[in-house]
């Protein structure tokens, strides 16, 4: 697999789609760093670590619903392995005039744009959430 990030956002938009309540993913400390931000934020009811039936670890991720419809409207991957986007603090995008999240991988840690500007750091834009 050439891009675990954007293997798990495909996951959660197809099981979005099918209204499935949970969906499960291979694991890895990234993924878990992105789910953080996204239960943070509000996006996800949040994940666990499990094991899957080849016992390789899983991460079971809970989704979330507001009546009927998903939450998350649109999930896009902006930094991909064949193009990196990386952006200083004053260049973070602003996503829908700040009713979504970018996500960010800086050197302090995976984060939200919003974490990000106020702790004055910048970094390589993973993906963004409305």
């Amino acid at each position: 697999m050439n891009d675990p990030i954007g293997d798990m956002l495909t996951r959660i938009r197809n099981a979005q789609m099918r209204g499935k309540s949970s969906v499960s993913t291979p694991a890895s400390k990234l993924r878990g760093w992105v789910l953080d931000v996204l239960a943070d934020e509000g996006y996800i009811r949040g994940y666990e670590k499990g094991t899957g039936v080849d016992g390789h670890p899983t991460l079971e991720i809970e989704l979330k619903y507001y009546e009927g419809t998903p939450v998350i409207r649109e999930l896009k991957r902006v930094s991909k392995p064949g193009r990196r986007v990386y952006m200083g603090v004053n260049d973070i995008p602003v996503v829908r005039q700040g009713l979504g999240v970018s996500i960010v991988s800086t050197p302090k840690g995976v984060m939200s744009d919003a974490n990000a500007r106020s702790n004055n750091v910048g970094g390589e834009v993973l993906c963004t959430v409305f």
